[in-house]
């Protein structure tokens, strides 16, 4: 009688030839004729081989630690189809390794594990199905290169790394100086399109300026000229309206030589003796004998101007437009609002009387003068009472 544990399985003789493999549980035996000749593990095996020296294909010696994951699946093959089925995985695991790797070189290996790992396994699978297992998968656990090649590599990647880190520098520094060039260009093309803008509203401003300067000269002389204009009609007029006698232009003209001679350009002064002859010549050819035989000057009837200055030609009337633009009277409005608005708790150190308007109460009346009667003409001073009374 023979009892068999799970996943185990037992390869039984009988008189030294094989009769069958004992399944799990109870199995019953001849006595004296049958034997059990191997107990064989069905479960799948993790084998690690020691490392093992390898070379590539440049000539560089380097060591290789596999591990192996196997699986009995015939017990009878593993038992009699090769004496130890361990140690005949662990050889074909080297003898393999030595092929796949011994055509690639030191960088390919380092690289390429899974492509080692998958053309050991198709190898080790295919060479181990005679002998009853199943290889489900080969891992190399590590490839340890020489001291020598070690070093080498170690300074290969520094100086790699160096190079990387000096390329990403220099880079940067291209980077940084190409934004900074292309900052102070633009910065400089928005200062010459600025400084354009503040010329050209600079000029456009100065013209504006001359311009309105020039118009208010314009109107302004043009003012004065028809002010000169009435002013000389004015008292054109009233000396029309005085009747000057030939004695009274001549006191008036030496009245006027002090002030001729106020000039430093003028120094000697000479008065003509018929200055008094010429001045009844004038008078005789203006005007008209009275009653009493003497020469005044008759005035011609006065012309009132029924017309402003700025009405008399269409083309001057744009000169005196002084009205401003809405947005500047708005402006001014708003400013006196603002100017004008009371501000709370605001004292001057004693109460201040305010005066409605229209009221008279403390203020002293300033006196009427008395109306004159008579015309319009007697009250400007105009009429000139006769010289003959």
């Amino acid at each position: 009688m023979l009892l068999v544990p799970q996943a185990t399985a037992s390869v039984v003789e009988r008189l030294g030839r094989f009769r069958n493999v004992a399944e799990p549980g109870l199995n019953f035996l001849a006595p004296f004729l049958d034997r059990v000749r191997a107990r064989v593990d069905l479960r799948e095996q993790v084998v690690s081989f020691p490392p093992q020296p390898v070379i590539t294909q440049d000539n560089l010696t380097v060591s290789i630690d596999t591990v192996v994951y196997f699986q009995v699946t015939d017990p009878r093959s593993a038992v009699y189809e090769i004496s130890n089925y361990i140690i005949g995985v662990e050889q074909l695991t080297t003898t393999t390794l030595r092929n796949v790797v011994g055509g690639m070189s030191l960088e390919e290996t380092l690289t390429s594990r899974d492509a080692i790992n998958t053309q050991l396994r198709g190898v080790l699978d295919q060479e181990t199905g005679r002998w009853g297992i199943r290889v489900a998968r080969v891992e190399l656990k590590a490839i340890d290169p020489p001291p020598s090649i070690k070093d080498s590599m170690e300074k290969q990647m520094r100086a790699d790394r160096e190079k990387r880190a000096m390329i990403l520098n220099a880079e940067g520094t291209r980077e940084s100086a190409i934004k900074t060039a292309e900052g102070q260009k633009q910065a400089a093309i928005l200062a010459a399109e600025g400084q354009k803008q503040a010329a050209i509203l600079s000029a456009e401003a100065d013209r504006q300026s001359s311009i309105l300067r020039a118009q208010g000269d314009r109107a302004s002389r043009y003012l004065q000229a028809q002010g000169q204009a009435k002013a000389v009609e004015k008292v054109f007029a009233a000396v029309k309206r005085g009747k000057p006698t030939p004695e009274l232009l001549a006191y008036q003209y030496l009245q006027t030589l002090p002030q001729m001679a106020q000039s430093g350009a003028n120094k000697v002064w000479v008065v003509p003796s018929d200055f008094g002859k010429s001045l009844e010549g004038f008078a005789r050819m203006l005007g008209a004998p009275g009653e009493d035989g003497v020469f005044r000057y008759e005035p011609p009837k006065e012309e009132v101007p029924t017309t402003a200055p700025e009405d008399e030609e269409e083309s001057v009337k744009a000169w005196f437009d002084t009205s401003t633009t809405p947005e500047v009277a708005e402006a001014v409005r708003a400013a006196e609002a603002v100017a004008r608005k009371e501000v709370p708790g605001l004292s001057l150190g004693g109460a201040v009387p305010t005066q409605r308007p229209g009221s008279t109460q403390g203020t002293p009346q300033a006196p009427v003068a008395p109306q004159q009667s008579g015309s319009p003409e007697q009250s400007n001073g105009d009429a000139q009472p006769d010289r003959r009374d």
